[in-house]
């Protein structure tokens, strides 16, 4: 199960122009549910890495989510798929020593695929926020899926990595993260 001790969050790729891409009822949802999974994390002291494919020409991570990282937005500027493959970036990862990490993003059968499944490889237990990742069509997303689940990632929601990092109603960051999903 999810632990606030072993968690960080990498927000793969959520760029202004990516977004633009998507069908506007699943970019809605995917983005609210960005800033909620980035801001409970900020809540429960987890820190969240972002990376940003080729930000020149898709854009910088969207305005929320740079709103809520504050200073600690730092994104990792990348041009390969897998962000492991981006130097320096598997021993950014391995400093916060933390074996589960919480990934989200876009494209999920492209980036987030290569990266969660490069995680595994090394190790790593791979959280995939299915309701905060997307693609542009329904049969790559739904693909990636099914991949990432074959290779050992554990498919969830937002809700699951909420409650499952809060663990009980006695948490006292419960009130406050409740309240990013009502």
């Amino acid at each position: 199960m999810l632990n606030t001790l072993d968690s960080l969050v990498l927000v793969i790729d959520i760029q202004d122009r990516l977004t633009t891409m998507l069908d506007d009822d699943v970019c809605a949802q995917m983005v609210e549910n960005s800033q909620k999974l980035v801001a409970a994390a900020k809540v429960l002291g987890i820190d969240t890495i972002v990376t940003e494919q080729y930000p020149k020409g898709l854009g910088q991570t969207i305005q929320g989510i740079r709103d809520t990282l504050g200073e600690k937005y730092m994104p990792v500027e990348k041009t390969a798929f897998n962000a492991l493959l981006e130097d320096g970036f598997l021993s950014t990862i391995k400093s916060h020593n933390k074996k589960q990490i919480v990934i989200c993003g876009i494209e999920s059968h492209i980036c987030v695929l290569q990266t969660a499944v490069a995680l595994i490889k090394e190790g790593f237990e791979v959280y995939v926020v299915k309701d905060v990742c997307a693609s542009r069509k329904k049969s790559e997303f739904k693909c990636a899926m099914e991949l990432l689940r074959q290779n050992g990632a554990k498919i969830c929601s937002l809700e699951i990595v909420l409650f499952g990092w809060l663990k009980g109603a006695k948490c006292p960051y419960f009130k406050e993260v409740q309240a990013l999903i009502k």
